[in-house]
């Protein structure tokens, strides 16, 4: 397993998830953190963006997941995603991610409702 990390933080996105039908009608914000573990020595001694993972498209791949078909669950947006980017990036030997809702219907107050989740090859 290497120690490299890629992060991409505070993620947002507008998507229709949520156990309740209101949630997944009205929809609402939803913010994404990924932790990639990749080897990152060939792109820091080459300086060559296709030895590493491009930012822009892992961006574009949690969008299509958070802005796309409806999950009732954190849990399995946060497998989508997962499942998603180990697919698409051979280099990614594992993937954290945290998929957070600041706006959780509930009779309280909280920050956020997030789901953590480590998925490897």
């Amino acid at each position: 397993m290497s120690r490299d990390r890629i992060r991409l933080r505070g993620l947002r996105f507008y998507g229709y998830h949520g156990a309740r039908a209101a949630e997944r009608e009205l929809g609402q914000r939803f913010i994404v953190d990924l932790e990639l573990s990749l080897d990152l020595r060939p792109a820091g001694t080459s300086d060559d963006l296709q030895q590493t993972v491009s930012y822009a498209e892992v961006y574009d791949e949690v969008r299509a997941v958070v802005e796309g078909p409806p999950c009732h669950l954190l849990e399995a947006v946060a497998e989508r995603i997962a499942a998603r980017v180990l697919a698409d990036h051979g280099s990614v030997e594992e993937v954290r991610v945290c998929v957070k809702k600041p706006e959780v219907p509930l009779r309280g107050i909280l920050e956020a409702a997030e789901v953590e989740i480590v998925r490897a090859r």
